[in-house]
């Protein structure tokens, strides 16, 4: 797991590393100044002349600038190697997701991934901040400083055998308390994101339905369960201040007793006013290192839970990639099934897709029916590689899908799913992610075939209209349309409609095909429907039922042999065209 974190470091190295030697510097002359200091006392008790006390103080202000100094730095250092350990972290994740095939995107959820990539990734950049600064500064304060004390103080040091242990208990048990908690409250943040983000992207169905009272009551719920989480953690490690206290103030005591007990009973021969002073700032340096040590386990331990989220993605492997030699040019829109069997997942009890044969020729227009659940769109989702089959191969241009390179492949194909998405963004910025080198002249041409033409010259900035994130300003027809015509634009040589067409009236989805026919003639033309109308007059039909081909012909053959067929054609001529 660190390994795998600290790929990410990269250029980061350096100022990680100047953070260390800076820590250093400022806790050497922390260490030293209580000791000069100590010294000094001694010294002005003794009677040295005022030049040998100013001397000293001098040598004491400049220390003590130089270790503000380092301090200041480390902190500068610290602040930019975290925030750029984090940024790097963040893109190795996104780049990590975008390479996923759509069977890696199965197993995390989009609001799992959003935690991963914000929260879990600000949870690490505070754990990396206190482990370069702050996981160095204290236990190198906190040997030194026992060493010194011993050093100077002899009998008086014999306090800290007493109160470090104590504190050292102290601190575990908050940590060991806390940590379930914090564990817990981790895993929930998904939930509350999820109901989050279900309540914006279904903020129309929500209020249809008046069930506003309810989301907020379910969002109070989640929010609750983490409230409550995080304030039995917090309630367990706020006892770490009065631990630190009792210890802190029993040790001031315990060397201001015993050192004033040597001091009468020695005559000051063996502790002296400057060490029992010096003995006190390295007590408060000595506890201080202890506080934070448990501080820095606690936010570690706190990581931990994400830091295995974040090394889940970043060592999720894709289960689609590159051949070594990829073919890299799809001669046509040719598409063969030989023998596909295909199921989402290896321990699936059933197959989504069962011994699929088709021959599909280049250029033809090949329509899909079935009813809910018969497998339509994990029929064509496997032609551009978005998963790969589990029996059989597929085809096209002659060529095996997995021997293409992926972009390649992809480019080839374009696909207008069922959830047609738009970004926020203008109307020709979202058509240009078809060809982001495409001309005014291009992007008019195929508006015109996906009949999207008149709606967008009918807005006032016509082609640079605003669209905002989903479409919310644009009916379901228009963004199927503008959907149709950013994929038009990649110039494909397979063009696949799922069920793209379903918000449009009968008439549109007539011109849409007959745009097709007569202008793309030589793509390969796949269309998913509900609507016999919108497939009756393709070269060929395909029926599916249960995940495998019911039959193949075109329609008037369908309608004489396809039992199927001949039901769906006759409920919708009689009941009108339907989307069911």
């Amino acid at each position: 797991m660190i390994k795998t974190l600290a790929k990410s470091i990269r250029e980061y190295k350096l100022p990680s590393i100047l953070t260390l030697i800076f820590i250093i510097g400022e806790v050497l002359i922390e260490v030293a100044i209580p000791f000069i200091t100590a010294n000094l006392v001694n010294n002005i008790k003794d009677g040295v002349p005022i030049e040998e006390v100013i001397k000293t103080g001098l040598w004491l202000v400049l220390m003590a600038l130089i270790s503000l100094c380092c301090g200041g730095i480390a902190a500068l250092t610290c602040a930019k190697a975290s925030a750029g350990f984090a940024k790097n972290l963040r893109h190795d994740m996104f780049s990590k997701i975008q390479s996923y095939s759509f069977s890696n995107i199965d197993k995390f959820s989009s609001t799992s991934l959003v935690t991963r990539l914000t929260t879990d990734v600000t949870h690490v950049q505070m754990s990396y901040m206190m482990i370069i600064r702050t996981a160095i500064r204290s236990p190198m304060m906190f040997v030194f400083s026992i060493i010194m004390a011993y050093t100077m103080g002899g009998a008086l040091a014999t306090t800290f055998v007493v109160v470090v242990p104590v504190l050292i208990i102290g601190l575990l048990f908050v940590a060991k308390k806390a940590m379930p908690a914090f564990r817990r409250v981790f895993k929930k943040y998904d939930k509350l994101n999820e109901s989050i983000e279900e309540n914006v992207r279904g903020m129309r169905v929500v209020k249809g339905f008046s069930r506003e009272e309810f989301e907020k009551q379910k969002f109070s719920a989640a929010s609750d369960d983490i409230c409550g989480d995080f304030t039995k953690a917090e309630r367990v490690v706020a006892l770490n201040t009065p631990i630190m206290q009792f210890c802190m103030y029993f040790n001031t005591v315990g060397i201001l007793l015993l050192g004033a007990f040597l001091v009468i009973t020695t005559g000051g021969t063996k502790v002296d006013v400057g060490q029992i002073s010096a003995m006190l700032t390295y007590g408060v340096q000595i506890l201080m290192s202890l506080m934070m040590l448990s501080m820095i386990y606690v936010m570690i331990t706190m990581s931990i839970e994400s830091m295995k989220r974040i090394c889940e993605v970043l060592n999720e492997e894709p289960s689609i990639s590159n051949p070594q030699n990829p073919v890299k040019e799809v001669k046509d829109g040719s598409i063969i099934f030989e023998n596909v069997s295909f199921k989402y997942s290896e321990k699936a009890q059933r197959y989504a897709l069962e011994s699929v044969n088709l021959n599909i020729k280049s250029g033809m227009t090949v329509g899909v029916i079935g009813g809910t659940g018969s497998s339509k769109s994990s029929l064509v989702q496997l032609i551009p590689r978005l998963y790969d089959v589990s029996e059989g191969r597929v085809l096209v241009g002659g060529v095996d899908v997995k021997d293409y390179d992926l972009n390649a492949l992809r480019d080839s194909v374009a696909m207008v799913l069922q959830k047609n998405e738009l970004f926020s963004g203008t109307i020709k910025e979202n058509l240009r992610w078809g060809n982001e080198n495409a001309t005014d002249e291009e992007i008019k041409y195929v508006c015109r075939l996906a009949q999207a033409d008149e709606f967008i010259e009918s807005f006032p900035d016509g082609y640079d209209t605003y669209i905002e994130q989903g479409g919310t300003n644009v009916s379901g027809g228009q963004k199927q349309r503008l959907c149709i015509a950013r994929a038009l634009l990649k110039n494909p040589k397979i063009l696949i409609l799922d069920d793209s067409t379903s918000a449009v009236d009968t008439k549109t989805d007539a011109l849409i095909r007959r745009g097709f026919r007569e202008f793309i003639p030589e793509t390969t033309k796949i269309i998913i429907a509900q609507r016999i109308a919108s497939v009756e007059d393709a070269d060929v039909i395909i029926v599916m039922e249960n995940g495998k081909v019911s039959a193949i012909g075109t329609h008037n053959e369908l309608i004489a042999s396809s039992e199927i067929y001949r039901d769906v054609y006759e409920q919708q001529r009689n009941g009108g065209d339907s989307d069911e």
